[in-house]
């Protein structure tokens, strides 16, 4: 037996180290190192063998296999640094030239501009909420005091999957199942960023665009709050010296409604042609909400009273940015996005 392990010992070292590939090594291990290879084959026959023999030809098998084992290890490594040798002399390589840089992505325009007002809410101590994209009737219309046949609803024309569901055309279903599920419990303060669709597609107007839109339902809210929200707001977005307006407005959920502007970021208030000489841009709609809504959604407005407000993403991105097409928003230009971020 220890002939037999010896004389393997010595063609399995001589053809180790004539092997010229790292598959001809790989096959020489499992020819002689394998489950079904020489060096267990011959072990399988030390049952025939004196029992004080067998520890000794066990020690002088385990040996043998370690030193294969080593000797494998060590070829490897050889026949590894000579390839890399010799690709290095085919090909030229200088190692010493610097990597390629890697191209870093970054974030669209719209998401900074959505996270950056995200921020500026929560720290007023507003939370955030979404709802579904796909939207039933009564929560995008119904819900927020647009029943059928309301004219209203011909100004947000969308996208019907049935009669009854649809591509929601705005997040305030957002704050209809905010208010059902929390009813009669206050304060509410909450915003609902996320994409909306209409049948919308011009130089300021696409199918697809993101808004924003805020809740706050409590005992005692007046519009005065409203207005110094949105002023605290508009300031944290454009700058502290930036102004903003209320003028009359129709929302079927909310009563009074207004549209808000503040001081054109262009001539601050002065007059342009942004701003068409009057000084001022219009950046949102927001107002008082309807008691009908209160009601609706299980709040008493004989004791509640909230404001709601909403902005169009691609708006303020425009207006920060000095963009005067919202779709360059969605070509895909890498030389335009990244002048943003």
């Amino acid at each position: 037996m220890r002939e037999k392990l010896e004389s393997m010992r010595e063609l399995a070292e001589s053809e180790i180290k004539l092997a010229k590939t790292g598959e001809e090594l790989r096959q020489l291990q499992v020819k002689y190192l394998g489950k079904k290879g020489e060096l267990t084959a011959i072990l399988r026959g030390m049952g025939g063998l004196p029992p004080h023999e067998r520890p000794v030809v066990g020690e002088l098998a385990n040996r043998i296999r370690d030193n294969l084992a080593t000797l494998i290890d060590g070829k490897e490594r050889e026949l590894k640094e000579e390839a890399r040798r010799r690709l290095f002399a085919e090909n030229k390589v200088d190692v010493t030239l610097p990597g390629r840089p890697v191209v870093l992505g970054h974030l669209h325009p719209l998401t900074v501009v959505m996270e950056e007002i995200a921020d500026i809410f929560l720290g007023l101590g507003f939370n955030i909420a979404e709802g579904p994209e796909v939207e039933t009737d009564y929560y995008n219309f119904e819900a927020l005091n647009m029943p059928k046949e309301h004219p209203a609803r011909e100004m947000q024309d969308s996208f019907y999957i049935r009669p009854d569901i649809l591509l929601r055309t705005h997040t305030s279903p957002v704050q209809a199942r905010v208010m059902e599920k929390t009813a009669p419990q206050v304060p509410v303060r909450i915003i609902a960023p996320g994409k909306v669709y209409r049948r919308d597609d011009d130089a300021t107007h696409s199918p697809m665009f993101h808004q924003v839109e805020g809740l706050v339902i409590d005992r005692e809210i007046s519009l005065s709050d409203l207005k110094g929200t949105l002023l605290l707001f508009t300031q944290q977005m454009f700058g502290p010296e930036q102004q903003v307006r209320l003028r009359p407005s129709f929302f079927p959920f909310t009563e009074p409604s207004a549209e808000v502007d503040m001081s054109c970021v262009i001539c601050r208030g002065s007059g342009c042609r942004v701003c068409k000489e009057s000084g001022w841009i219009e950046i949102l709609g927001a107002g008082m909400v309807h008691p009908n809504v209160l009601s609706m959604s299980g709040y008493d407005p004989e004791d509640y009273r909230g404001y709601a407000f909403g902005m169009g993403v691609e708006r303020i991105a425009m207006l920060k940015y000095g963009i005067d097409d919202l779709r360059l928003f969605f070509a895909n230009d890498i030389r335009m996005l990244r002048q943003f971020c």
